[in-house]
């Protein structure tokens, strides 16, 4: 219902923010991991890919099983209670959305990393730089501009996922969880409210809008086309 709105879009502003954010130092951390080139680092990279290539249906019921009161997750945590439900739901959400949408920051770093001229590594070596110095105004630079796009695109992608809340918690879903997408599906397709779910809708269009026109305008910016 109407009262409900406001509530959703908190929920889906903040788990889509926290992911986003958690997920960057795990994608940096990765990249810079398999950077150097290592024995079985073409499988390693492969394996860090398996949770983004998923579809999320496939992690949805495979997490489902996983935190289940008698799951996994509680048995190796040595705790009871509910994770689809009450108060650990939407640390479930997060947890379960940063599993599968890390691998694409850490695809965007590496594609960043790529791009830095070994002659500035060893100009660097040369200048007696330690491994923080290098990180700090070697790489940096390099991972400022594919690690801001990785954090946009990862946060629209989370503010309007239907399918993994969706499937992960079922119906009827904790208040917690109530995401916007999921809400708009609801109203439309199951209470038949369209007035409503169509204004749900551009209000999803509106949020998506805002951090792509700041992005869009902070690469202008950067990039000296918009002076004038």
């Amino acid at each position: 219902d109407l009262p409900a709105l406001p509530h959703s879009i908190l929920i889906s502003l903040s788990y889509a923010a926290v992911v986003a954010v958690a997920a960057v130092p795990l994608g940096v951390t990765a990249a810079l991991v398999t950077q150097d080139r290592f024995r079985g680092r073409g499988l390693v990279r492969s394996i860090f890919l398996v949770p983004y290539v998923l579809p999320a249906f496939v992690v949805g019921t495979v997490w489902r099983i996983v935190l289940q009161p008698d799951g996994v997750a509680n048995a190796m945590l040595g705790l009871d209670g509910l994770w689809l439900n009450g108060p650990r739901s939407f640390w479930a959400l997060v947890i379960v959305q940063l599993w599968s949408s890390w691998p694409l920051v850490y695809l965007l770093a590496v594609s960043g990393l790529q791009s830095v001229d070994p002659v500035v590594y060893e100009a660097a070596a040369l200048d007696g730089a330690g491994w923080w110095d290098k990180l700090r105004h070697v790489v940096a630079p390099y991972l400022r501009g594919p690690v801001a796009l990785a954090l946009v695109i990862s946060f629209l992608h989370n503010l309007n996922n239907f399918a993994l809340p969706f499937v992960l918690f079922g119906e009827p879903r904790p208040e917690d969880v109530e995401v916007l997408p999921v809400l708009t599906y609801v109203e439309s397709f199951q209470n038949f409210r369209f007035g409503l779910s169509a204004a749900m809708a551009v209000i999803s269009l509106v949020l998506v809008a805002i951090p792509i026109a700041v992005y869009l305008r902070a690469v202008r910016l950067d990039t000296g086309e918009d002076k004038r």
